[in-house]
């Protein structure tokens, strides 16, 4: 453990590149416009985990079958297409890569609408995947050109809301939205069930909002003394350099994220099928605990990181979200296990809470060990592995354990624990092992400046 610093000369304040081009109020508007598009993208994603009883019932498909439209189609594409378009990021305008992914993952979610079969379902899904790679990495990058390294962790935990406000919403509004949403008879198309209307509404909604990302104004890219050094070093070299602290970052943060998001997909569906909750029920009260606990866990993570920061802890970031994998552990188990529904929603309530702690100090620590033309791709391949494993595998490895360990849709919760468990404590070890390799990658990067 590092000892306290009385003085932190490592943490400079650097002020924008562009002095008086920007004012800290205009960089919070900026990580507000970017919330907001990240609010649409997981009302998009988080939908379908209350449409899990009416989907599967009009296209005849299993709870795996579900998991893979909630998990791979998105996840895998997302994250193969991440790539390629954050090092278009990189060298061209990221509001313009932002608002063509806009675009295009919102016409794949009324598309979504329009499907009836799985395959139409599972491909719409896959463009709703594709769409969004292109928002997170370009946001990342946008916002490290708006503000100093010693306020990311902050204006990142901020913008990261965007999954718990989202999802909350999609809950909240999708529970009322999927009550009174009528089915259709579209000319050309032909009937369309209210699960689909839902999809034409939400693709509706996010093209509306995408002329207002054009307010953005694209920054010129900080060039300090570090990103100066090391500009020129190629993305395979900064990967290779930084091998071990990736790795274990990576693999650490997705780990966690895959109880977070097999969470997120059936713990709705336990409260329906084992409580005997309505969709609208699970989406109030579900919706309002991921909306409310979800953003304070995320905001106070972002606050803890960064006073921890300025202190000295060079890897507050992991370390917090450490802690927070380990908290976890009982209130997840509380969900299910707790005799009283009360107690449970207490614990969904905490668990809630830690699990959306990591979300935006996973980006946010990489921001500070990789040069500056290498954010948005290290980024990418940061989201490649956590939506693979965290958003591929987590719906799916509950789902499999509910279709073929315990072989019977009400073992849902034991299925959730499961996973959840073993998962939570692999995320705790790694993202403590990282800690070490973690803070040698930074002081490498800032030696590089002065030429050592």
């Amino acid at each position: 453990m590092n000892p306290p610093a009385t003085r932190s000369p490592q943490f400079p304040s650097h002020e924008p590149t562009d002095p008086g081009s920007r004012t800290a109020r205009q960089a919070w508007i900026i990580v507000a416009l970017l919330l907001g598009a990240y609010v649409i993208s997981f009302l998009d994603r988080q939908i379908l985990a209350l449409m899990v009883k009416p989907i599967r019932a009009d296209l005849g498909i299993s709870d795996t079958q579900m998991s893979l439209l909630m998990g791979i189609a998105f996840s895998l594409f997302y994250s193969l297409f991440g790539i390629p378009i954050a090092r278009l990021a990189d060298r061209f305008s990221r509001r313009g890569v932002i608002v063509s992914g806009m675009a295009l993952w919102c016409l794949a979610t009324a598309m979504c609408g329009l499907a009836q079969r799985y395959l139409s379902l599972f491909l719409a899904r896959v463009g709703v995947g594709v769409g969004e790679a292109a928002l997170s990495p370009a946001a990342y990058s946008l916002i490290c050109d708006y503000f100093p390294a010693e306020k990311r962790a902050s204006a990142i935990s901020l913008y990261s809301t965007g999954t718990s406000v989202g999802a909350g919403l999609a809950l909240l509004a999708g529970g009322a939205l999927i009550h009174f949403a009528p089915a259709l008879d579209l000319p050309l198309i032909g009937a369309i069930k209210p699960w689909q209307t839902v999809f034409l509404v939400l693709g509706a909604i996010g093209l509306l909002y995408c002329p207002l990302l054009l307010l953005i104004r694209e920054p010129a890219r900080r060039q300090d003394d570090i990103a100066k050094a090391t500009e020129k070093l190629q993305l395979r070299a900064v990967l290779s350099s930084n091998k071990r602290t990736l790795t274990l970052h990576h693999l650490g943060f997705a780990v966690f994220m895959l109880a977070a998001y097999g969470s997120a997909a059936w713990v709705p569906v336990y409260f329906m099928r084992v409580q005997g909750w309505t969709p609208a029920h699970v989406g109030l009260v579900y919706g309002i605990v991921i909306a409310v606990f979800g953003t304070l866990g995320m905001i106070v993570g972002g606050s803890i990181a960064d006073r921890l920061f300025r202190r000295g802890r060079i890897a507050a970031c992991l370390q917090v979200s450490s802690i927070a994998a380990l908290v976890s552990i009982p209130f997840a188990v509380g969900v299910v296990f707790a005799g009283d529904i009360r107690v449970q929603v207490i614990c969904l309530a905490i668990a809630t809470f830690t699990f959306n702690v990591p979300i935006g100090l996973g980006p946010a620590a990489i921001q500070e060990i990789v040069p500056t033309r290498a954010r948005a791709q290290t980024s990418a391949i940061f989201l490649l592995v956590v939506n693979l494993v965290g958003q591929g595998l987590g719906p799916t490895a509950v789902a499999l354990f509910t279709d073929h360990v315990f072989g019977r849709d009400a073992a849902v919760g034991l299925s959730l624990i499961a996973v959840n468990v073993g998962a939570l404590l692999l995320a705790a070890l790694l993202l403590a092992l990282a800690c070490g390799p973690y803070r040698e990658s930074y002081r490498r990067l800032r030696a590089s400046s002065s030429g050592i």
